[in-house]
């Protein structure tokens, strides 16, 4: 298991004001559509799609389309192969776009060669974070908390993002399922995460967006579940409840519990 733990680095963002009143000893964030605005992703998948019309004489739009379908029909078989770690990067990626050329009546080893070189490429134009994610993450340091990144995914594909974003230097630990063999809501990467940290689940918050891991794993491993509801979603019955709810990062000083899980 690698967990970048230590000494905070000095490459941590500087801390503004603003965000108070947070009392943990750790947090720990999320980082797929917590810290990292996947906004850019469908043009980046568009573009690829233009990229293997142009070298195979096909249709970029029935390309994305048929990568659509091939996803939808794909993801739900290997979903948990990818965040365990059993699965790697190109085997998934290799597989996605064959599905796609399969679709559209083409099978060429040379355009999904292509179609993966193209997407990783893309894929590393279009990270960004959120405006609000540096200073969250400097104002839980600044107020003493103890910080790790928690994210679900295969090592290869987490840490470059992490390295593309620049913010290892953010953290005392970042635990990747994908390393522990076991992704959220399972309650080991937390664990790993805390153990990292020196940190008990009492005294530490988990920050993500995701009903179904962040909160669903948080509350299994004892942290305080905080759900970032960008979208302002609303819950229905059965969803997993979380102990404080904030429509932005910049909203962690207000987080006000939604009630009582259940």
């Amino acid at each position: 298991m690698r967990y970048r733990a230590g000494e905070r680095a000095n490459t941590a963002p500087a801390s503004p004001p603003g965000v108070a009143n947070m009392r943990p000893a750790a947090i720990t964030f999320d980082l797929d559509d917590t810290l990292l605005d996947q906004a850019g992703l469908s043009r980046a998948i568009a573009n690829v799609c233009g990229a293997l019309a142009a070298a195979g004489g096909l249709d970029a739009d029935r390309l994305l389309a048929a990568n659509a379908a091939a996803w939808g029909d794909y993801w739900p078989s290997v979903e948990s192969a990818w965040v365990s770690g059993s699965l790697d990067r190109r085997t998934l990626v290799s597989e996605a776009w064959g599905r796609t050329l399969r679709a559209c009546g083409v099978v060429d080893a040379s355009l999904v060669e292509l179609a993966i070189a193209v997407e990783r490429e893309e894929l590393r134009s279009a990270y960004r974070l959120f405006d609000d994610a540096r200073p969250a993450v400097a104002a839980a340091r600044a107020d003493g908390c103890a910080v790790a990144l928690v994210t679900n995914g295969e090592s290869a594909t987490q840490r470059e993002k992490i390295d593309v974003l620049g913010i290892e230097g953010w953290f005392d630990a970042i635990v990747v399922s994908g390393e522990v063999g076991a992704g959220k809501p399972d309650p080991a990467p937390f664990c790993a995460a805390l153990a990292a940290l020196g940190a008990a689940p009492a005294d530490a918050w988990h920050i993500g967006d995701s009903l179904r891991s962040d909160v669903a794993g948080a509350n299994a491993a004892g942290l305080t579940s905080v759900w970032l509801n960008r979208r302002a979603v609303e819950r229905v019955a059965g969803d997993p409840v979380p102990d404080r709810e904030v429509v932005s990062l910049d909203g962690l000083s207000a987080a006000a519990p939604p009630g009582p899980r259940g």
